[in-house]
């Protein structure tokens, strides 16, 4: 049954990144098919970067309310960004070689995420400690990261400011071939751990009693996480509660908590999203409103619901 659902789900991936490619096809076919299959190459990678990251994050905190957008990585990561614009400016900001700057970010994401998570998942911090240590960095870090937006020149806040809001229209294609190989990497890791993950999801102390170093693997995760969750906010910006909805829908799809089953079912669900979506609203809405607003209504409905029924148990 579960093997049926998951046929089904990548079929309907395949019809919506056909519709992508296809629907309202004119002018100069090879320029339209190469920059479409541009961007989808994007869509494809935030949908796998944010569906694996997710579920890794939610495995190790054993929790499945918390994503590393809710924990507020996305803001440091956006924050580190603000400070190169306050730095160097406008000008010097868009000077600097667009993979150089981007793996430079990527290596002080995973080491900033890692000193500040590790210790609260080292000790078993329990849920609404870390739900709030998590609200309390994304607003620290979204406060900072508009106190310098409003100290820099006028003149450089544009570029800040397009940073500041997830845009599918306008990916970041220059950093394509280096988050392709981020991406790729990171899902093999992920896969080829897919059994530790089934262990650490029954808890610190059974992980422990299976053979787990949980300190030394949740370090490895959670560097994994922060790699994935830069390509995905490099690529087209902040989006909190995608996450969240992707991985709820995709639990209720298969009823399984199994990574074998989940983790492709969650990239499929955000393929389904993302690339189905972005055709809608391209296509038979004219660009009337924004994938991003829509995606975090619908995920911040989820993370209220899912919020409420964690608190009746």
């Amino acid at each position: 049954m579960r093997d049926r659902r998951l046929l089904c789900l990548g079929a309907a991936a395949l019809v919506c990144i056909a519709a992508y490619m296809t629907i309202g096809l004119r002018g100069n076919y090879g320029f339209v098919l190469t920059l479409r299959a541009t961007k989808l190459a994007a869509l494809i990678q935030v949908s796998v970067s944010i569906a694996i990251s997710t579920v890794i994050f939610q495995t190790v905190t054993n929790n499945r309310i918390l994503t590393p957008a809710i924990m507020g990585l996305d803001a440091l990561y956006l924050f580190g960004q603000m400070v190169l614009v306050f730095a160097l400016g406008g000008v010097g900001y868009a000077a600097l070689d667009p993979q150089l700057k981007f793996g430079g970010e990527v290596l002080l994401l995973m080491g900033l995420a890692t000193s500040l998570l590790l210790p609260m998942l080292r000790r078993g911090t329990d849920m609404g400690l870390m739900l709030l240590a998590g609200l309390i960095f994304g607003v620290l870090f979204r406060s900072l990261q508009s106190l310098l937006a409003r100290l820099v020149d006028p003149n450089d806040f544009a570029v800040a400011q397009s940073m500041s809001f997830a845009n599918f229209n306008n990916v970041r294609t220059d950093l394509l071939i280096f988050a392709t190989i981020l991406t790729v990497i990171a899902a093999v890791i992920g896969w080829r751990a897919r059994h530790v993950l089934d262990i650490m999801a029954l808890g610190v102390d059974s992980a422990i009693g299976l053979g787990v170093s949980w300190t030394r693997t949740v370090t490895g995760f959670l560097l994994l996480v922060s790699a994935l969750v830069a390509v995905s906010t490099a690529l087209v910006g902040p989006i909190a509660f995608f996450g969240l909805l992707v991985v709820a829908v995709a639990e209720r799809i298969v009823d399984s908590r199994r990574h074998a089953i989940l983790v492709p079912t969650a990239i499929l669900t955000a393929v389904i999203i993302l690339v189905g979506g972005q055709t809608l609203f391209q296509h038979a809405l004219g660009n009337g409103s924004t994938l991003g607003v829509v995606i975090e209504f619908a995920g911040g409905v989820a993370f209220l619901i899912l919020l409420f029924l964690g608190s009746r148990r």
